[in-house]
């Protein structure tokens, strides 16, 4: 998933948040795998003492610096902090094992609403019985979260996510209960959106954890034939528990990166997902429409928002956001902003028109929607008509 940044840096570092700027440098500049070792030795535990403490104001006061400085030494502290959060090594009975968060996500879409919570039991463990056949390693143990989760219900923070691990670990191996985080977000309702089954994987120390670490070469056993054989147990399993959406299973993989696949995934599935709905409960077909896209950001564009309004009228009736996440598109963003309009026009709709100024990401004061752009170059509140039915309660 993105990572946040706060709007404003502080102009003096915390002394932990130094140290963490100061090695991530030490590290950007390195000129051997010798020296390499060394600084990821410290910057490991100067993490792992922040993350153990749930100090993640350090973690990301450094990140806030270095985005805005240095971007090499700005990845190298990203990933280290992801991957200190999301595996760890247990031990149990005098053997040390690996365990890492895994997510298998489903990217769906809806006119409706998409569903979260509770899995039924038989169906939980019908899913664990297809990790264990078609994606995990042979001896691989694993744990899952008895919960289909929205992203907003997941946690924000890397200290948050490291003891969902622990959680979740513990349960692997039979280890004594651990405490996890509060995992009670509000799930904001869109059309198009992913749901995620998480676990825990735990093998021995150095082992494999996925079926394509065991058979490298097999095409049977390679990452698009786990896929294959994944989504075609899953779906039937994932319908039940998503009546009235249609979806996508993802291949399951680790925390981190699959937020982000599934983030990126899920772009233009929302401006499908909202011009059918247009179209539907509106009554206003893609010929009709005009998508309105302007950059937003504070000093960069950070994501794109698209604004649909009738063809006759400036009333932008929906928006959707499509949030930019490495090193999408140039300096620019051009290459986004055509891939948005090309798949517009792909939708049906005709009329683009893209603002050149930079706007900022601002939100409704009440209600904490985004705002998107009309054709006159403002951010306002996306506003359905009144007879519409069934309008979404927030815009992806």
């Amino acid at each position: 998933m993105a990572r946040l940044r706060s709007s404003k840096s502080s102009s003096r570092l915390p002394r932990e948040a130094e140290r963490l700027v100061a090695l991530s440098l030490a590290l950007n500049g390195s000129g051997s795998r010798v020296e390499d070792r060394y600084w990821e030795r410290e910057l490991g535990n100067a993490l792992g003492r922040l993350l153990r403490g749930g100090h993640d104001t350090s973690i990301d006061a450094a990140l806030e610096a270095l985005f805005q400085s240095n971007t090499g030494a700005y990845e190298i502290l990203v990933e280290h902090a992801e991957t200190l959060s999301e595996s760890m090594v247990l031990e149990k009975d005098g053997q040390r094992y690996d365990v890492l968060l895994i997510v298998a996500p489903v990217v769906a879409w809806t006119r409706y609403q998409i569903p979260s919570g509770p899995i039924r039991p038989d169906v939980l463990e019908a899913l664990r019985n297809q990790l264990h056949g078609h994606v995990l390693a042979a001896d691989a143990q694993l744990a899952l979260a008895p919960k289909l989760y929205s992203v907003d219900q997941m946690p924000r923070s890397f200290s948050g996510t490291q003891q969902w691990l622990h959680k979740l670990g513990a349960q692997a191996l039979g280890l004594p209960a651990v405490r996890g985080p509060a995992l009670d977000g509000e799930v904001a309702e869109l059309l198009a959106d992913t749901r995620y089954l998480v676990g825990a994987v735990a093998v021995a120390e150095g082992a494999a954890v996925f079926r394509w670490q065991e058979s490298p070469g097999s095409v049977r056993a390679d990452r698009d034939g786990c896929l294959r054989q994944w989504t075609a147990q899953a779906e039937p399993l994932f319908a039940e528990l998503l009546p009235g959406c249609g979806f996508e299973c993802l291949l399951p993989d680790a925390y981190y990166v699959n937020n982000r696949e599934a983030d990126r995934r899920v772009r233009p599935l929302s401006l499908r997902a909202g011009v059918s709905w247009i179209a539907s409960a509106v009554g206003i077909g893609p010929d009709q429409l005009r998508a309105v896209i302007a950059g937003c950001g504070e000093t960069e564009i950070e994501e794109y928002r698209i604004g649909f309004t009738p063809r006759n009228r400036n009333d932008v009736i929906y928006g959707c956001v499509w949030p930019l996440f490495g090193r999408d598109g140039d300096a620019d963003g051009q290459p986004v902003q055509e891939e948005i309009a090309d798949l517009l026009r792909e939708l049906g709709v005709t009329e683009i028109r893209r603002l050149p100024d930079l706007l900022p990401l601002d939100f409704c004061e009440d209600c904490g929607a985004p705002l998107f752009p009309n054709p006159l170059g403002e951010l306002v509140h996306a506003e359905p008509p009144e007879e519409t039915v069934d309008a979404p309660a927030h815009f992806h």
